[in-house]
């Protein structure tokens, strides 16, 4: 019988980190480094180091990236908002605020004196000669 033996965890986190940088494998291949060392400065310097990008696929060097980038992206809103005035920001909204109601307000004004100018041009149309009485 034989009985696999259950590898320490930080030999399969190795692996998987492996998996994720494939020229690593070339590296070692060629003999340019051994797996003990590449284990050790793993161990030492952690996955996120940048020296490992070196040896990162070109997709997941793209997807990181991506990530990285949305990360940038919600960390500048953050401190954007961290650093703005509320108050200043109430004023903006207000002022935008009635600005648009103005607007609203002269398209109903506008649009109601067309419409009825509309109306009295088609009253005039259906009926040619149009009679008062006295």
């Amino acid at each position: 019988m034989t009985s696999k033996k259950k590898s320490h965890p930080s030999v399969q986190q190795f692996k998987e980190f492996v998996k994720k940088h494939p020229k690593l494998v070339q590296e070692v291949r060629k003999g340019n480094k051994d797996w003990q060392e590449v284990f050790e400065d793993w161990y030492l310097l952690g996955e996120s180091d940048v020296v490992w990008k070196q040896y990162r696929d070109g997709e997941q060097e793209q997807e990181d990236d991506k990530k990285d980038s949305k990360a940038d992206f919600m960390s500048q809103m953050l401190s954007a908002v961290k650093k703005m005035d509320m108050n200043t920001v109430n004023h903006h909204i207000t002022n935008m605020s009635s600005t648009i109601s103005t607007i609203q307000g002269l398209f109903d004004q506008f649009g109601s004196s067309k419409g009825s100018n509309q109306q009295a041009t088609n009253n005039s149309q259906n009926h040619p000669f149009t009679f008062r009485k006295d």
